[in-house]
């Protein structure tokens, strides 16, 4: 599926794709959109990936984060475990404190709600990149 597709069926979707995501640029390889649908009392983001895009190995403290899976394809990775593809309805419960990685499969746009778990001193600490030849070897 080509991009202009795809923005085309995202717009379809429950919330907005959002701007592309300048913010945290840094800590992506690949394209990312960001919707903000919340703030207070905690952060919830739409967080939208192109096909490939995956963000750096990173770890929530204290607080952790839930992902709500709302459209694609895509990859969740804990340090020292094997991948687990996501669909469109998964959860994923991250406790805090398990350094990680996210994104998109090769050949798929993936969304999720990222939900921040509130905490007193809550932080996340982006690390190193997800490597390119692990993640080639990863299945569609």
């Amino acid at each position: 599926m080509d991009k202009e597709q795809m923005l085309k069926d995202l717009e379809k979707e429950v919330f907005p794709l959002g701007d592309e995501n300048t913010a945290y640029a840094d800590y992506f390889n690949g394209t990312s959109y960001l919707h903000m649908l919340t703030t207070k009392p905690f952060g919830i983001g739409n967080v939208t990936f192109e096909p490939g895009c995956r963000n750096h190995w990173h770890i929530h403290h204290c607080g952790g984060q839930i992902l709500l899976v709302t459209g694609g394809n895509g990859w969740y990775q804990e340090w020292g475990k094997p991948a687990q593809k996501l669909h469109t309805g998964d959860v994923v419960n991250i406790p805090p404190e398990v350094k990680h990685w996210h994104g998109a499969t090769k050949d798929s746009w993936f969304s999720h709600l990222a939900i921040g778990v509130p905490a007193e001193g809550a932080f996340n600490e982006w690390l190193e990149e997800v490597n390119d030849l692990e993640y080639e070897k990863l299945d569609v």
